[in-house]
């Protein structure tokens, strides 16, 4: 049983796009190095949940505690030096920069120079097509290699904790399988913890630890992700079986 404060603590929290109310008082738990997955159809509010905690969507009510600290009213830009960083959904990178130049937009904040470049280096390792392409302007890339590029820019803060927002969005079954081999390999050897927001309900459950079903805004479930996969319901609405 866990004992330790969650690095990531939702308590209650609400919010909403005008009058019309987004979530609906849920409450989630991330412990450090531990890979969670929210799960859900469209409009579920799982896209909403990460905009709340990274502020760009205002927390209404409730608590978002990040390391034991409440971090909601926290201007967004001052959450990656604290550890806290997303890989929005849509890649959002900056399509007439250089595969290079968005990478260092990812570390804007740091001034280690030495190891800005090593970090670099390492996100070349995980991702070779980079490397090759780190001349090339980001909106020439392919889907699957922007969404590479998406996760190194995030890479390059240095996240303890990585907020993914769809990353199998819109990619051929072949960069999915890799992206999620990459996620994998982020959490294990980097250590970092990764709040997972994914459609595809199938490989998040495979790829986390635990898992949390959305459904108009409230939480209407969570497990060990084994458990919610082998669970029929879940398997009938969002595996369709």
């Amino acid at each position: 049983m866990r004992t330790r404060e969650p690095m990531l603590e939702l308590r209650e929290v609400s919010s909403a796009y005008g009058r019309i109310q987004a979530l609906k008082g849920i409450s989630l738990q991330v412990h450090a190095g531990e890979i969670v997955c929210m799960i859900g159809a469209n409009g579920a509010g799982k896209t909403t949940t990460l905009m709340t905690i990274c502020g760009i969507v205002k927390c209404q009510g409730g608590e978002i505690l990040y390391d034991g600290r409440p971090i909601h009213g926290t201007v967004p830009a001052k959450l990656p030096p604290m550890g806290l960083c997303q890989v929005p959904e849509g890649r959002r990178i900056f399509p007439r920069l250089g595969v290079e130049d968005n990478l260092e937009m990812g570390a804007f904040f740091r001034k280690d120079r030495n190891q800005i470049q090593r970090d670099m280096d390492h996100v070349y390792t995980l991702f070779p097509a980079l490397r090759e392409r780190r001349r090339q302007r980001g909106g020439t890339l392919s889907g699957g290699e922007q969404q590479m590029l998406a996760i190194g820019r995030a890479l390059m803060s240095r996240p303890r904790l990585l907020l993914m927002d769809e990353p199998s969005l819109g990619l051929a079954p072949l960069f999915v399988q890799k992206i999620f081999e990459i996620i994998q390999e982020i959490n294990d050897k980097d250590g970092t913890t990764i709040l997972l927001v994914e459609q595809n309900a199938n490989i998040a459950l495979q790829t986390a630890e635990r898992g949390y079903v959305l459904e108009t805004g409230r939480i209407v479930m969570e497990d060990r992700a084994q458990a919610l996969l082998d669970n029929p319901k879940i398997r009938q609405a969002y595996l369709g079986e």
